[in-house]
């Protein structure tokens, strides 16, 4: 179980919505995931259109919660206003707040977001913030009163993988709220390794969504993701530079 704020998912792993084949697709790939919250694009999506071809008629809302963030901001007034929208027209308090500040990188814009990230926990959201790996800015988040941190593995939609371990486990060691590891995400052993750290989610769309096949990714990240947690909760063995044998010549019965 994980709980961001006053919200209670089964799933630790968070799917996105864009860039599927088709939203039949995306529908087999969200239930082989077993995850039961979704992003959406506000500014990506016509939050109006309530035909069947607007892709959010296909998510049963009554099994999957959405996560609407504000991806394509550049600036703290900028995202507070899509927050806003997103909240009235999807009638969620839920934010994954995103402040861009390199466009070729899609690297987030700290300072900016701490300010976004105040504004909206005062106005009552619960404020998901998309950031870097460093430890210093996702503990003056947590301060902030984010629900959650959400550092980077990788640029976004790159499928680097888990760049920088060491800087995620700092972060995992030294703030309350949980983590969530969004992007850079490439495979299923990606998923594996942020959790075996000890994150507490994994979001992910790119990995998933631009698979040859969609939907076995999807259901090996989801293998990924429960393995990598039990990995964790298990605690490995620690690691020695000389070999150890198996079977230990203390209490060898010899001939």
């Amino acid at each position: 179980m994980l709980k961001i704020g006053p919200i209670e998912l089964k799933s630790r792993l968070i799917l996105g919505t864009g860039k599927y084949p088709s939203p039949e697709v995306m529908v087999k790939c969200h239930e082989a995931s077993g995850t039961d919250m979704v992003t959406v694009a506000v500014r990506r999506v016509d939050l109006a259109d309530k035909t069947r071809a607007s892709f959010l008629n296909w998510i049963d809302r009554s099994k999957i919660q959405l996560l609407p963030n504000t991806a394509g901001c550049y600036s703290a007034d900028e995202a507070i206003r899509t927050a806003m929208l997103g909240r009235e027209a999807l009638g969620t308090p839920l934010v994954k707040i995103e402040v861009i500040g390199d466009e070729k990188t899609l690297y987030p814009d700290l300072p900016e977001l701490l300010v976004a990230t105040k504004k909206l926990v005062k106005e009552g959201f619960v404020v998901m913030p998309y950031t870097s790996d460093d430890l210093v800015m996702a503990l003056r988040l947590e301060d902030a009163g984010a629900a959650c941190v959400m550092p980077l593995g990788g640029p976004i939609g790159s499928g680097l993988g888990i760049l920088n371990p060491t800087n995620l486990r700092m972060i995992i060691d030294r703030v309350k709220v949980p983590v969530i590891v969004d992007a850079g995400v490439g495979t299923a052993s990606d998923v594996a390794v942020a959790m075996e750290l000890g994150a507490h989610g994994v979001l992910l769309n790119t990995a998933v969504a631009a698979a040859k096949d969609p939907v076995k990714m999807a259901l090996a990240v989801r293998h990924a993701c429960e393995a990598g947690r039990l990995a964790f909760e298990a605690g490995r063995m620690p690691k020695k530079e000389y070999a150890t044998p198996s079977s230990p010549a203390e209490g060898r019965i010899t001939p």
